[in-house]
């Protein structure tokens, strides 16, 4: 199987540099929004556009490198795979938080793990881009201005006035309740440990999951990922649901069952989704999230933006120089 192609930085290349790869570089971006001189001659760099959809791949593709740059968690590190990269000593991860890093086994492989800033204001715009496309139609409209279809075909719903329902309301769900406070809209929100007195420092109430399920036009999945929010909403709480309520997730697919979600909206239990993210992504071409015409679908662009990358990229710079000096910094783990 032939790797995926690399693009070298100049003047890094050289016997005794340390070769680092950074995955997932989709845009190819990696190598101009940031500065990487500080490593020249002390690192070989090369950035893989690819994605690489299996551990034989990643085995292939940088099982020749002592540092691996990752873009969020596009490509997982568990423990078998840790385990075949014998020469990685140094894994930085965009973001402080990678929950497909294993980092137990990366410790027990003597990998360190730094992690970079990374800017929650851009997943806030992105969800409202999918609010505001779901709720007036963008897509549909657009579409047939290109096309010469019909002038207005279709009647959007109003954001004032109606109920904004926030599944989280951390550092991205409580930036996401201002807007909608902005839009004049009834903002409520519920998350596992959430307080009345937290919910009104935001300005919004808290409520029930039940009760917020049912009494939302706009339901938006602010919530991290782990054993107690894993398929959070199946079929039971899709089905609370207003028939005339959209559902948008930004966050992590599998905070929603993904075989309810389908049925929900094929059966129209639900208006429709504003979709970011999958279980499996790069999304296949044949999935049927891609076609359903009650989804506003996007590939995975929360966090894709000039200033997140630029500070990715110029922190892993960062990280990898802090490691060669012996010095690691924003260490995970």
């Amino acid at each position: 199987m032939t790797s995926p192609a690399a693009a070298p930085v100049p003047g890094t290349a050289g016997a005794a540099a340390a070769r680092c790869a950074v995955l997932d570089d989709y845009q190819g971006v990696a190598l101009s929004l940031a500065d990487w001189s500080p490593l020249a001659g002390a690192v070989d760099v090369r950035a893989l556009r690819s994605p690489l959809r299996s551990e034989d791949e990643v085995v292939e593709a940088v099982g020749d490198c002592e540092i691996v740059v990752a873009m969020r968690e596009r490509t997982p590190f568990p423990a078998s795979l840790l385990a075949r990269l014998p020469r990685l000593r140094l894994l930085v991860t965009s973001g402080m938080r990678n929950a497909s890093i294993d980092l137990a086994a990366a410790a027990r492989h003597g990998v360190t793990v730094c992690g970079t800033a990374s800017n929650g204001e851009p997943p806030v715009e992105l969800t409202w881009a999918l609010i505001l496309g779901l709720a007036r139609n963008v897509v549909t409209e657009s579409t047939a201005m290109r096309a010469g279809g019909p002038w207005q075909s279709t009647v959007g719903a109003d954001l004032h006035g109606r109920t904004l329902g926030l599944l989280g309301l951390g550092r991205i769900g409580s930036k996401v309740a201002r807007v909608g406070l902005a839009f004049g809209m009834d903002v409520v929100a519920w998350s596992p440990h959430l307080t009345a007195e937290r919910a009104a420092e935001v300005g919004v109430r808290a409520a029930g999951k039940e009760e917020l399920l049912e009494s939302s036009d706009f339901v938006s999945v602010h919530l991290v990922l782990g054993d107690r929010t894993r398929g959070l909403l199946g079929a039971p709480e899709l089905r609370r649901m207003r028939p005339t309520a959209y559902l948008v997730n930004t966050a992590r697919a599998a905070i929603v069952d993904q075989s309810a979600l389908l049925r929900a909206l094929r059966e129209k239990w639900i208006a429709g989704a504003g979709l970011d993210v999958y279980e499996q992504e790069p999304l296949p071409a044949d999935a049927a999230l891609r076609t359903l015409p009650n989804v506003l679908a996007l590939p995975h662009l929360g966090y894709v933006t000039r200033r997140n990358y630029e500070g990715y990229f110029r922190e892993a710079v960062e990280d990898i120089a802090a490691y060669l000096a012996g010095e690691p910094v924003r260490k995970l783990g």
